[in-house]
């Protein structure tokens, strides 16, 4: 069968990731600094120091860990905190590495204590110690390790034990993207995956991608997708805004969670203050995702504040929906 219907999609098959930091778009100050720090560690022959990158989901913590290993020219191995169950798990991707390599592990703050603790002599020391047999034959050996780059991403770097946070040589928080940023990624991907759209229809996409660099890639596809079925296939400012309207995010980049969030806020609390678990009942919705996803935007653009009692709807907030606040 050579039918277009059984061909793989090309599209899997490029990524959308940059591969280097000259393809990296926004985040200035910290692609400066690691690209620096690499720059330096390469001279020095030497593994670069533990780095931390924080910041709300999709901003590019996992791409720059790739693009650093890919400057350094060394494996990276990945894996996330809440799979690591016990020191053992831990002990057997450490002793896998070798020198200059780099393990990344993304939600670095759902480590257990256990496991963060064992962290402690790698990380500085790099040595492990593994117990051989149990009960009173039980023996303890230290073994070397490589010195290697342990790169943490966390979504919420205020539950990280300060210990731990000390021992990293480098902290970096990202931030969200601004539109114009936003829109040379559209493009730049536009052109991986072999699409045509207009500036118009980019800067459409910025605009309501959140500041977010992986929801703009995402409803690139969407608007894709909309234009090879009801149009010629290419992205145009139309076929961007219909394409918008139908996953029904509106012109503040808010999907439809964001305005149920606000509207319960407003019309079932008053506009609050109500406690986070009480809203997330209200609106069906897992607490951690409303704090990790949905809270971090919504505060940075003035719909939301937190108080001490509580969340709270802003003057915006009523003014979105055309509410009064009486």
């Amino acid at each position: 069968m050579d039918s277009e219907f059984v061909k793989p999609d090309k599209e899997f098959e490029k990524p959308l990731r940059p591969l280097t930091f000259s393809d990296f778009s926004g985040q200035e100050k910290i692609i400066e600094q690691l690209s620096l720090f690499s720059a330096a560690a390469i001279k020095r022959n030497e593994a670069l120091d533990h780095i931390l990158l924080s910041g709300p989901p999709g901003l590019g913590k996992t791409t720059l860990s790739y693009i650093l290993a890919n400057e350094m020219n060394a494996d990276i191995k990945t894996t996330s905190g809440p799979i690591i169950d016990k020191p053992a798990d831990l002990a057997g991707l450490l002793t896998s590495l070798e020198h200059g390599d780099i393990l990344f592990i993304d939600e670095i703050h759902r480590l257990s204590r256990a496991v963060e603790e064992y962290l402690y002599s790698a990380m500085e020391d790099f040595v492990i110690d593994i117990v051989i047999d149990q009960g009173p034959n039980s023996r303890s050996v230290r073994l070397t390790i490589p010195p290697f780059t342990l790169i943490g991403a966390t979504t919420k770097s205020g539950m990280l034990s300060a210990p731990m946070r000390s021992r990293f040589g480098v902290i970096s928080r990202l931030d969200y993207y601004s539109k114009k940023i936003l829109s040379n990624i559209i493009t730049r991907s536009a052109k991986i995956l072999d699409v045509n759209i207009s500036n118009e229809a980019a800067n459409e996409i910025a605009l309501r991608s959140r500041g977010t660099p992986r929801i703009a890639n995402n409803l690139l596809k969407r608007a894709r997708d909309f234009a090879q079925v009801k149009s010629d296939g290419n992205i145009s400012l139309e076929i961007a805004k219909q394409t918008l309207d139908l996953l029904d995010i509106d012109n503040d980049g808010l999907d439809e969670m964001d305005k149920r969030i606000l509207l319960t806020l407003i019309e079932k609390f008053e506009g609050g203050p109500v406690g986070l678990n009480s809203l997330s009942v209200s609106v069906s919705e897992e607490a951690s995702t409303l704090e990790e996803v949905h809270e971090p935007f919504l505060i940075q653009e003035g719909f939301i504040k937190r108080t001490p009692k509580g969340r709270m709807a802003t003057l915006k907030a009523y003014d979105k929906f055309g509410l009064s606040t009486h």
